[in-house]
This record gives structure tokens, sequence and C-alpha cells, in this order.
């Protein structure tokens, strides 16, 4: 916990969930990141770090931890730990003490894990109890029937290899079983995996298919276990699997998830950053053009973003904005310089190496990002940024006599662990027979029997990688993006309506003749909104009606705009002064009243000092020591515009509300906006921000440490220098917000619904359905607007939610990039004819 400057165990903080499952008690850190030691020729620590892990770990508790996490981080780290320990035993001056105890660590750990796999199928459970596996009553575990794909599948490398070191079979029997398993439950047409599989049937519960979160290590190991084990059946699984990877999954430079059963249907408008392992493995394989291309795409992402988001959408927007300090495009980065000698993915190592040092480097390590769009942190440092970010950034920039072993003589697990090739000959207990059924060799290059040695694969042709990036330069700015005021540029290559839905009026009659023309009608509902009908042989001619059709697109565009500004964005407090000059930022809660820091670039800046009384719902006492600075509050009592007017009175330039709920963290807790008291909140001309108690304790405590604790309150995080004269433009999302502020205050709640008129057979409609949270697109023969004539707030900008009547909340981003040409209707409507599928088929995608 690089915040607050201690370790996370497990029980003693608020629970976080299904990512606390990784912590067992069982030094977590200090295991994963043994080999990187030796990597890093730190041989001393290491002996050192070894005999703590000897000494002090306990794996027999009392506690449910996820077996995937538990394989790859803690076994792999044990037997990494043993493989790096006997290669300095055998060179004679380190570890000549050791006598395998790591490894007799991770055979116990071993047969702590083997209950799971205690099913028909043989897919192992996703937790287990260390102490009393599953069955017992104590065991709390037991009950689940799902688990992933790269959960039951990434197991091979670390079971193998402790069979290997051991002589004891069981291990790798298990995790072939479970894999053999999943190539038999592949869809057969597709060759394809989805994410989810029930561990008793094999039905598959979740159908989407992709290389991110839920599958992405067990394409790679498969790949990886022909490497390691030299088992031909492996081979021929991923070349299958990749095959299809490439005939539906990869669109360059994109990797869209689709159906296992409808392959060509995208399941979802969005990617995971998990999926940055992807162009490593084809770089493992060999394949490197599209490699390069998916590669340069997501450095382009970084570049706008700092840091790669959790989540991304086909246009780039950023749907997911933490960043857990992830290694996965490191990782890649590092495969495509010993592929490609090209001296550009240095250039990109340097950038992930500057970046983590200004935006995630804090006093007690690198902290995570909580919004990578603000900066603000999260007070978590996973052990996987010591496994692989470090590993793979150091072996980017080391010359072959900075590494004290052949780098070469191993494989890397998914976590960066060592295994030594050696192992393919070694104990070979499991007999290697061709278990893969109805295999069929493919017309093309995908079934080469070697992988290519990439120390000669582009010897003296680096200008081969710039050559396929070049066109990709410029990939993520020309898809960025339109400001929201500028949507009437959108359609600024072709004819314009002669209407534009941002100034339409449903009690304007001039407005309803011109709907008329365009062969929309206006229907009047028992509940008092109006639906808008468009019937496009209604229309007073041909172009009215494709006029009539953009209408109902700019509708579309409008609502998805507006959606996406229903609620504030976070806001950041910057700790600026010594120690810390902008290293700390803790995530805030904006203010509905006030000033509004994102239309203010440089935010308010100040000394913090406490207001007494403490919950500022009176008359404050002390206004000498809040005059020109920040004052700190506790909430409750009062309404929070009474405290903000209290301390403005008083001559404070801001203000702080501290949660009172003990233990409450942006980490667990939803983002909390302070309201306004009902009543005109214009007088507020102050920034208020809103912190947890777990973020407020943070800047209590530096006050009880350094007195003068100096903060900056502001819409994101800025540059760290002191002098704060290079500060980050607002991004084009705040600007196009305060610009729609004004144009669109007129307008009205938007319920885009669908029905299916009478009567009208031979017409041409499109369908809408836009209900309350997200947008659902069909395609039927009306085209359909509900429009809420009463009870319209006035705000400061009309705020649109638009839900699908039957799915839970989905992709709101995911429609309409129309083009900028006039488009036949007939194209339009085929266009939307299979959005209507694509997002029938996202009904449980984010959940």
């Amino acid at each position: 916990m690089p915040l607050t400057c201690r370790g996370r165990v497990r029980g003693q903080e608020p629970s976080r969930g299904d990512v606390d499952d990784a912590l067992g008690k069982f030094s977590l850190t200090l295991i994963d990141t043994l080999d990187t030691l030796v990597v890093l020729n730190k041989t001393k620590e290491f002996e050192d770090a070894v005999k703590n892990v000897i000494k002090d770990v306990n794996l027999d508790n009392d506690i449910v931890v996820s077996v995937f996490e538990t394989n790859i981080r803690v076994l792999g780290g044990l037997l990494g730990g043993h493989s790096v320990a006997i290669m300095l035993k055998e060179k004679g001056e380190y570890m000549q003490w050791y006598s395998g105890e790591l490894l007799h660590m991770a055979k116990q750990l071993g047969y702590k894990l083997l209950p799971a796999f205690n099913t028909t199928s043989g897919l192992p459970y996703p937790r287990v109890n260390l102490k009393f596996g599953l069955r017992s009553p104590e065991a709390r575990t037991g009950t689940e029937t799902d688990t992933c794909t790269a959960c039951a599948g990434t197991l091979i490398l670390e079971f193998a290899a402790l069979s290997r070191f051991t002589g004891t079979s069981i291990f790798e029997e298990y995790a072939r079983k479970a894999l053999d398993f999943l190539w038999e439950k592949r869809q057969r047409n597709s060759n394809l995996v989805g994410v989810t599989i029930n561990i008793h049937t094999g039905d598959w519960v979740r159908k989407d298919s992709g290389v991110g979160a839920g599958i992405d290590s067990y394409y790679e190991y498969l790949l990886k276990a022909y490497v390691l084990l030299g088992d031909d059946s492996f081979l021929e699984r991923f070349n299958t699997h990749y095959d299809a990877i490439m005939r539906y999954i990869s669109q360059p430079p994109l990797l869209l998830d689709v159906h296992i059963h409808k392959p060509m249907l995208n399941a979802r408008t969005w990617m995971d950053s998990l999926l940055a392992f992807f162009p490593g493995l084809q770089v493992l394989k060999g394949d490197i053009r599209p490699a390069i291309e998916t590669h340069e795409m997501l450095y382009q992402v970084i570049k706008k973003h700092n840091f790669l988001p959790e989540a991304f959408t086909t246009d780039f927007r950023v749907h997911w904005a933490q960043h857990p300090l992830r290694p996965e495009f490191a990782e890649s980065t590092y495969f495509l310089y010993k592929a490609t000698g090209d001296p550009y993915y240095l250039e990109v190592g340097k950038t992930l190496i500057e970046n983590l040092n200004k935006y995630a480097r804090v006093p007690c390590g690198f902290a995570a990002m909580k919004d990578v769009r603000t900066g603000s942190h999260e007070d978590r440092m996973d052990s996987f940024f010591l496994a692989e970010m470090f590993k793979y950034l150091y072996l980017l920039f080391a010359d072959k006599e900075d590494i004290i072993f052949d780098i070469e003589d191993y494989i890397f697990t998914t976590e960066a662990h060592l295994l030594p090739l050696w192992l393919s000959t070694t104990n070979q207990t499991v007999s290697k027979k061709n278990t893969t059924t109805e295999y069929m060799e493919l017309d093309d290059s995908n079934f080469e029997w070697t992988c290519p040695n990439t120390q000669i694969l582009f010897p003296n042709d680096p200008t081969y990688a710039q050559s396929i990036r070049e066109p990709l330069k410029n990939v993520v700015d020309k898809s960025c993006p339109r400001g929201i005021a500028r949507v009437e540029e959108s359609f600024g290559n072709g004819p314009k309506p002669p209407l534009r839905a941002r100034d339409f009026m449903a009690s304007n009659p001039e407005h309803l003749e011109i709907l008329k023309k365009m062969g929309v009608s206006l229907i009047h509902l028992k509940d008092g909104r109006v639906q808008l009908v468009q019937h496009a042989i209604q229309a007073a001619s041909s172009l009215d009606a494709e006029d009539g059709l953009r209408f109902m697109q700019e509708m579309i565009e409008l609502s998805s705009q507006q959606q996406k500004e229903q609620q504030l964005p976070p806001r950041a407090v910057q700790i600026v002064s010594h120690p810390f000059f902008g290293r700390v930022v803790l995530t805030a809660g904006p203010a509905q009243f006030g000033m509004d820091l994102s239309k203010h670039n440089i935010g308010t800046r100040g000394f913090v000092a406490t207001s007494k009384p403490y919950n500022g719902c009176s008359e404050i006492t002390n206004p000498e020591a809040l005059k020109e600075k920040i004052a700190l509050m506790q909430r409750g009592q009062c309404m929070f515009a009474e405290k903000a007017r209290n301390i403005q009175k008083a001559g404070a330039i801001g203000g702080i509300v501290i949660d009172d709920n003990e233990g409450s963290s942006s980490d667990t807790a939803p983002l909390f906006q302070m309201a306004g008291d009902g009543k005109n909140t214009d007088d507020i001309k102050i920034p208020m921000l809103f912190l947890f108690n777990k973020e407020g304790n943070i800047i209590l405590d530096a006050i009880q440490e350094y007195e003068a604790v100096e903060v900056l309150l502001s819409d994101k995080a800025k540059d760290r220098d002191l002098e704060m004269e290079n500060m980050d433009q607002k991004s084009s999302e705040n600007d196009s917000h305060r610009q729609r502020s004004e144009e669109t205050s007129r307008n009205q709640d938007l319920d885009l619904v669908s029905q299916e008129p009478e009567g009208e057979e031979t017409s041409e409609v499109t369908h809408l359905d836009v209900n309350s949270d997200s947008v659902s697109i069909s395609n039927q023969e009306s085209c359909i607007t509900e429009i809420h004539e009463a009870n319209i707030q006035e705000t400061e900008s009309t705020e649109l939610d638009i839900k699908s009547q039957d799915q839970s909340p989905t992709e709101t981003d995911s429609n309409s990039n129309w083009d900028n040409k006039v488009q036949p209707m007939e194209s339009i409507l085929a266009d939307w004819n299979e959005d209507i599928e694509a997002f029938e088929m996202m009904e449980k995608d984010e959940l």
C-alpha cells in the first residue's frame, strides 16, 4: 500500500472483493519477486530474500485463495526462485547452502491446490482453502460452478515444472487433463473458446471470445507448453486457435471480442488492457506484422493518456479509467525489440519509465492509477508490478553482460517467472502422445514445427517494423471523438437536414411542420410523453425522407453524448508541498456547485487548514487560520452548500470535505458527488471537493508530520514541476462538456422507444430503442422517438440517460459513428440491422 506506506494484509483492510483472492497471508510480493532480484543482478538481496521465505512464510493458512493467482504468483514464484537458486549454486559463489527448500515449499503448495481438481471434468474449482481444501465445513468454498478459461488453462507450465523438478507426475497429469477438456469443449465450427465455463457440465457460460481478460493466458500456455515440454499436440492446438483468432478476432490494429457461435459478429465495442500481451505472444510464434500493428495502436493510446486504461473503446475513448500498473505492454515491447532490433522500442520503453516515475512514483513505491484522466492514485501496488514490469523493462535495456546468466535458456511464465528449458528432457513422467482430436492441418504457414529464433529474425532491417508502424502513427487522433458541440460538423460533407436535433422543440409548430415534411409525426402518450415516428413513405420526397433519417441519427448522437455527461467526472487533490512534490494524487468527488475546476486549468492551490468547528456547520471561529487557505471539514451535521458558504465567508479559497465514515475509501466505494441544498448556489464561488475517510486521513497525517501541507485542487493531476508552469491542457471532453452546456440547456430528456406501427408494410422505417441508461438500436418498421414534455429539470446541461429495455447496463459508446457523407437509406438500415444483433448479444458483457 504505497500511499499509506504499509503492506496489505488480508482481513486487516476493507475487502476489495475478488481481487483479494490473490492474498493468502503467504508474503505474496516477497515470493513473486524472487527471480526478479537475480535478473537485476541483486544476488545478495536474493539470497537474503530466500532465507526470509524459508524462515517466515507459512502456507498452511485458513484462508480461501484463487487457484489461478496462487499458481502463477506463488507456485510460479517459488519455482522461479528455485530455478535461479540452483543456477547460482552451480556458478559457485552464492547459494552454496541451498538444498531445494523453495522446491519443497512449492511441492507443499502444489498438494494444497490439488483438491480444487476434484471435478468430473478435470477443470479446477476457482478457489480453494489452503488449510481445509474444499469439502470440509471449515473450507467456506467449493460451491462455485463456473471458472474462466484462463483460470483452468494457465496451469500447465507451473504444474509440469513441479512434476519435472520433483519426479511426482500427478501435478502435470492434472494440468494436462484440464487443458484436454478445454480443447474438447472448443466451438468446433469457429475453433474458439468462451470466457467462462461450467466446471461440472462443460457448458459455456459466457460465449464471447477474445484474447483479453478471461482467456488470454490459455493461448499463451498452449504455445509455451510446446516450447517447454516439446509435446506436438500443444502446438497443434495453439495453431488451430491462432488461425481462428486471426480470422475472426484480429481486425488490425484492433483485437475485438466475437461470439463463438457467430464469430463474424462482434461481442463488444471495447478492448481491455490485458490483450496487450498478445503482440508478445505473436512474436514468440513469429507473426511479426500484426504484432507491430497492435502494439503501435496501444502505444498511441498510452501517449494520449500516459498509461493504458483498463478498457478503451474502438474509437479510443476511455471505457474503464483505472490502470493498476499492468506489465503486459512492457512485455510485448521487450519481445518486439528482441525480434526487430528496432531502437524505436527502446524509446517506447523510455516513455514507460518516464511516465511511471512522473505520475506513479510515490514516497513508498509506485501507486496504481485510480483514473488515468485525472492522474489520481489508488493505494495499491500489485506484486506483478515488481515481478513483471521491473523484469521486462530491465531486460529491454540490458546488454548481455548486464545479466549474469543466459536468459535464452529460460522461458517466461505468464507472471514472468523463469523456468529452465532443460526441463523438457527431465523426468518425463507423462507419456507424450498426441491427444489432439479432429485436428486438421490448415493450408497456411501457421503450422511450422519450430519457433523462430529471435536473434536471426530481422538481423539487419529495423526499418521493416517502421514501415508497418508508419500508417498507424495517427490512428488514435484520427479516431478520437468529436467534441459534443461539434455534432453539426459530423454531417459537414453532405446536405444538412432543415432541422437540427438539438434545436427541436415539441411545442414549436414550425418544427412540427418540418418534421411532417420529413415523414416524422408525433403521437402523444397517456403518460405525458411524445413519440416521434418516422415513415419514409410519408415524406414529401426521397430527399426529405433522408433528411428525416439523418434527423433521427442526430437525435441518437445527441442522446449518446449527453448521457456521458450525466455524472461529473472525478477530481484530483494533489499534495504538492515537501516531501510529496505532487507525487501523491487523491481521487476526489466533485460538487454540483461552486467553481467548476474543469474550466480553470490551473486549479486552486493553497495550504490546508482545519476549520473550527470541524463540521463547518456554523460560523467559523478561526477565520484568520482559514484566510487564503483551503479549509478541511468533516462530513455531517448540515448541507454541503452551508459548509461552503461558511468557509467562503471566513476567507477560504477552497474546501475539502472529509467523510466521517471510518475506513471509507475510493478504492471500494463509488464516486461521491456533493449536491446543493435545493436553493440557488450561485453565491458559492470557491471550489469544493469530497474525500473519503482513507484519502482524507492521508492529508491529516501529513499535517501531523509536516505541519505546512500545500495541495492543488484540479480536474486532473498536473505536472510535478513545482512552479506548475507546464499545465496539462483540459481534455477535449471537458471543453465539449462546457460548450454543450450552453447549447443544450433547452433540450428535453429523450426517451427513444421502439414500437411496431400497424398497416405500413411497405414503408421503410428505422426503429430506435432508447430508455434511460444505455442505447439499443434496431431496425423494424418505424423510427420512434419519445420526448418528455413535463418534469424537465433545468440543469447546467440536459442529461440524457439511454437504456436498452432487455439489457443489463452495457456500453453507451457503441452507437452511431455516422459517416460524414450522405448514405443511402438502405445502407444505413443495413448497418443498423447488424447493430441489432450485436446489442442483443451483449446482454451480460459488462457483468
